[in-house]
């Protein structure tokens, strides 16, 4: 008499088998991740949700005072507090993406090795989970925004604004597809894991978050227009303050990379996959 299964396991058969119809079955999995992960951030806090408004604020006062009173760096003619606060609504969403993503597998190690579902269901629901951040990391950016132009100053926002979107699957594509690949090299490398943290603050460095790209001349331009993130920075600040040395078009540039880097990133995750619990 045969048995009659609801779920069957098999092994992979190629590393190209993305199975992404498994993962979208897997949807309710990704969102109870996703509600764990918000919540996880202000557990046990005082202030709680507070912290989502705080932090960019806190972070974009330090940066005006270091950066635009102290080192005295251009800002375009933008006011400074909205011109810092802007870059860095924009760079903290992309840099929490990837370096939450990239400890994947080394942090869920234990949960893998006692269950079944599509690995790729973690890091999804990581991005995911971000994006709410963003979006109140957002509100709070709208809010000086409203402030700052109702005072007279000379912000100007646009109809490029509707490419907001854009900018965000640039940001989670890119973010969870270079976090996937470091963390599928750090199953063996762990040597990697000491270098995400500052490299992504050195990443910042080279892009437009603290100075504008039209301070950037010489040798070093083509570097920072290498950056995939410059082109999403540069016509955010375009869309919503009126003022940006870059065209929207290069962000096909940022596209395209990001497209590329998601596509390697799950190939090698997915392969990964297969065998990881034998080096983690």
């Amino acid at each position: 008499m045969g048995e009659n299964w609801s779920l069957v396991i098999r092994p992979q058969r190629a590393w190209w088998d993305l199975r992404l119809g498994e993962l979208w079955r897997y949807r309710d999995l990704v969102w109870l991740f996703v509600w764990r992960d918000f919540v996880a951030y202000y557990k046990q806090t005082i202030l709680g949700p507070l912290w989502y408004l705080i932090q960019p604020i806190m972070t974009t006062g330090v940066f005006t005072i270091i950066f635009g009173n102290i080192a005295q760096l251009s800002t375009d003619g933008l006011p400074p507090f909205l011109f810092y606060l802007a870059g860095n609504t924009v760079w903290t969403y992309f840099s929490a993406s990837l370096t939450s993503t990239s400890s994947t597998f080394t942090s869920n190690a234990g949960l893998f090795g006692k269950v079944y579902f599509p690995r790729l269901v973690i890091p999804l629901s990581i991005v995911i989970s971000q994006i709410i951040s963003f979006g109140l990391r957002f509100l709070v950016f709208l809010g000086f925004l409203i402030y700052f132009m109702s005072a007279g100053s000379d912000v100007r926002p646009n109809w490029w604004i509707l490419i907001l979107p854009v900018h965000i699957v640039i940001m989670a594509g890119l973010g969870l597809g270079l976090g996937i690949i470091v963390s599928s090299l750090t199953t063996k490398y762990r040597d990697l894991q000491q270098l995400v943290a500052f490299g992504v603050q050195l990443l910042m460095y080279g892009t437009p978050v603290i100075y504008p790209l039209s301070s950037i001349t010489g040798g070093w331009r083509w570097l920072i227009l290498a950056n995939p993130m410059t082109p999403v920075v540069e016509t955010f600040r375009l869309a919503f303050l009126g003022t940006s040395a870059m065209s929207p078009v290069y962000l096909l540039y940022s596209l395209a990379f990001t497209f590329l880097v998601l596509l390697i990133g799950v190939l090698i995750f997915n392969r990964v996959e297969n065998n990881f619990m034998d080096t983690v």
